[in-house]
């Protein structure tokens, strides 16, 4: 069987991390296997008992409980539903599919079925955002309302940026252990305000992973015609994989009037600061559209 890593020592490295990080929720936690079209799917359930149902996608190339913690603030009034997504690090089964077509849409399809889900609010930084827009593509009906934060999906940034302040320093640290070509990723990804933790884990899978190297396909107009849901997205113009400038321009003409947008000076990973401020835009945008 083909698993995304180089290791059994690397795979154990990265799950402890992953239990780490679990114990920083201030919340009853279940922990789901869901089978799926696709294989056996991690699902962290999670919030408040008999509220709305929210359905939270990871952040690619990471482990859910990271980019799902910066969402904390949900839990008092949303039911969350956090897959780990499969094919990325965590503990779903490490089959890869497709973000180009519908497999993604077909995936969610699965889980929202097993918990009885008919329609949901969607969450989705990153890749996650762009696995929302791949379910939006195929299965618009599911979806209530929408939240995009520095998605996947949309546009891309500077390739020869990406490999200048990105790749090199990867190769360099994937060949050396550099905790300067580390930090210089950090830095790069978060504008200098990515946790330690975080910073040990990224460096954890770059080192012990084969990392997806397929973003979400960019998205078309055709392929949301039939989209009504309001839809928030928030951007980080020092973003390097997906510029809020360009995310920002590219949304206003697929989403047209039903787009909610705003900008911040950010990189992908949010500091602190930003996620408070992200936590209210987001609450807002639920109480009115959720």
């Amino acid at each position: 069987m083909k698993t995304i890593y180089k290791s059994l020592d690397g795979k154990e490295q990265i799950l402890n991390q992953y239990e780490e990080y679990l114990t920083q929720f201030n919340s009853l936690i279940s922990r789901d296997y869901v089978q799926t079209r696709f294989g056996r799917t991690h699902v962290l359930v999670m919030g408040k008992e008999d509220g709305k149902p929210l359905f939270i996608f990871q952040g690619g190339n990471c482990i859910n409980p990271v980019t799902l913690s910066w969402f904390k603030g949900l839990l008092e009034e949303y039911k969350i539903y956090a897959p780990d997504t499969i094919g990325h690090p965590g503990y779903s089964d490490e089959t890869r599919i497709s973000a180009s077509d519908k497999s993604f849409a077909q995936w969610t399809a699965d889980l929202m079925d097993y918990y009885k889900v008919e329609k949901s609010a969607f969450l989705g930084p990153s890749y996650g955002g762009g696995i929302i827009l791949r379910i939006a593509a195929f299965m618009p009906e599911r979806i209530q309302c929408a939240i995009l934060i520095n998605p996947a999906g949309i546009s891309l940034g500077s390739k020869m940026k990406m490999i200048k302040e990105i790749l090199v320093p990867m190769i360099s640290y994937k060949i050396n252990g550099s905790a300067r070509s580390l930090r210089q990723i950090a830095d790069v990804m978060s504008s200098k305000s990515m946790k330690q933790l975080d910073e040990s884990i990224i460096g954890n899978i770059f080192k012990h992973t084969t990392l997806e190297q397929d973003m979400p396909k960019l998205t078309t107009i055709e392929e949301l015609r039939g989209y009504r849901a309001p839809t928030l997205v928030i951007t980080g113009t020092e973003d390097v994989f997906f510029p809020g400038n360009k995310i920002s321009q590219k949304a206003e003409g697929l989403l047209g009037d039903r787009l909610e947008l705003i900008k911040y000076q950010m990189g992908h990973f949010p500091s602190a600061a930003h996620l408070e401020k992200i936590d209210q835009d987001i609450k807002i945008f639920l109480k009115k559209h959720f």
